[in-house]
């Protein structure tokens, strides 16, 4: 945080204003960008972030004609990226290829007439929902190039389209025919009708929205908005419910999110905006928190949620297999798989990822008597107790287990070993406080004595 140095580095290897970024969901030190140069190039960060402008990319994909105006990353497939231009065209691209420079995509997409304003998927990414400038909504499965359900609707002009999770929905932000902002919900398969169409307002913004599939929440902003709005999203009638709204003097011209794995999960906070406000020259942080006095880790408002590991190889998703994303807890002491390897210690503690270090947790789980001898001494029963299990994972003896033979039986082992490391930081806790309390006592029985 604090005023950015103007000489500090950049990416800045395109020739013309670049239009769209997006991270890599399953590496933290990738980033795409496309621009009006009609390219899209991948770019590696160095894990101690940057120390020189990097005008270098790792990838560079050339096959539209004209510029480049939206990317999307596959949500289950590594390696799998999606860009779409003022070509009209959709191109998917595999970058699991040793060439630097790709000029085929694997797949184009075609039938578009307009240029494409939104892309989304759905949660496994067999599907792909679009918002043409024509004013239709269009599912697309992506793989095949085939056109699923079209929508043109002419009391709703659609701007940004998204998919609701496993809901079978689809949201859409745009203007009605009286130019009032508004907000439609759609069935996945039958776009003829809105299931629910709601009248935000009469300004002219463009409206964004984001879903949370982990609370079903829709939050709703306006390009030159201070406000954020929020609603519930219901599987029947009225499907969408307003709830309250964000309040800022401040308009905002862009926003990001945090990840879910980035959250302060003690305060319960359950989304995080990063708002650009060009007139103060600075990126504001607003965080959405459930008011809850209970310290403990709430369990229905962090459901296991993606984590950060693919689900396919990008081979795996062109020849038609579809996973849903591997899941991750995000409870306090839950393992979570680093994108990267962990940085060496001389590296800047500022670019860390969020979660606790896998190393300090390897060293906790393999030498348990240094905690031990940490916390006190235990009777010998309740050590006897504690040992037995200490070596119980799940009800499985981890000392007996054979060896897993695929990979399925290796996450199995590794979700089993996560729990037990759990279970150890708990005790840890317990103890922790029993320390505190037998401090206060002592204390306490201090004070007393010097009183008489």
């Amino acid at each position: 945080t604090g005023k950015l140095d103007p000489h500090y580095p950049r990416i800045c290897g395109h020739k013309g204003n670049v239009l769209d970024i997006k991270w890599n969901p399953f590496n933290d030190f990738v980033i795409a960008s496309c621009s009006e140069d009609a390219t899209v190039k991948v770019w590696n960060i160095p894990q101690h972030l940057l120390t020189k402008s990097i005008t270098h990319a790792q990838k560079e994909l050339l096959g539209h004609a004209r510029r480049v105006g939206l990317i999307e990353w596959h949500p289950t497939a590594s390696d799998i990226l999606f860009s779409t231009g003022y070509d009209y065209k959709i191109m998917i691209w595999n970058l699991n290829t040793k060439e630097s420079v790709i000029q085929d995509p694997v797949k184009t997409i075609s039938f578009h007439t307009d240029v494409i304003l939104s892309m989304s998927f759905n949660t496994d990414g067999s599907l792909l929902a679009t918002a043409c400038r024509d004013r239709k909504i269009r599912i697309i499965d992506p793989r095949a190039g085939t056109l699923l359900q079209e929508a043109n609707n002419k009391s709703h002009r659609v701007n940004k389209v998204l998919f609701l999770g496993n809901m079978k929905k689809v949201v859409s932000t745009g203007t009605s025919r009286w130019n009032n902002r508004q907000i439609a919900i759609w069935d996945q398969s039958d776009l003829s009708v809105p299931l629910a169409e709601e009248d935000v307002d009469g300004l002219s913004g463009l409206l964004f929205p984001f879903y949370d599939a982990d609370t079903h929440m829709l939050y709703v902003l306006g390009k030159g908005d201070g406000n954020i709005r929020y609603y519930e999203i219901s599987l029947e009638k009225p499907y969408l419910n307003y709830l309250v709204e964000y309040r800022s003097p401040l308009p905002q011209k862009g926003v990001g999110t945090m990840p879910k794995r980035g959250l302060d999960v003690s305060s319960c906070e359950i989304f995080r905006f990063y708002k650009l406000i060009p007139m103060k020259n600075l990126i504001e942080p607003v965080s959405m928190i459930v008011p809850r006095r209970s310290e403990s880790y709430q369990e229905d408002i962090y459901p296991l949620t993606a984590g950060v590991q693919p689900a396919l190889t990008a081979q795996e998703w062109l020849n038609g297999v579809n996973k849903g994303p591997v899941l991750m807890s995000l409870r306090p002491g839950s393992v979570i798989l680093n994108s990267l390897p962990p940085f060496p210690e001389e590296s800047s503690p500022e670019a860390t990822e969020p979660g606790p270090n896998p190393s300090r947790v390897a060293e906790t789980s393999e030498k348990p008597s240094r905690i031990q001898e940490k916390w006190g001494n235990w009777k010998a029963e309740d050590r006897g107790q504690k040992d037995k299990k200490m070596g119980l994972a799940n009800g499985f003896d981890a000392f007996e287990c054979p060896p897993p033979k695929t990979e399925n039986e290796l996450l199995q082992v590794f979700y089993r070993q996560q729990e037990e490391i759990r279970r150890l930081r708990e005790t840890l806790i317990q103890r922790d406080v029993q320390i505190r309390q037998l401090e206060l006592e002592i204390k306490n029985v201090h004070m007393d004595t010097g009183r008489l």
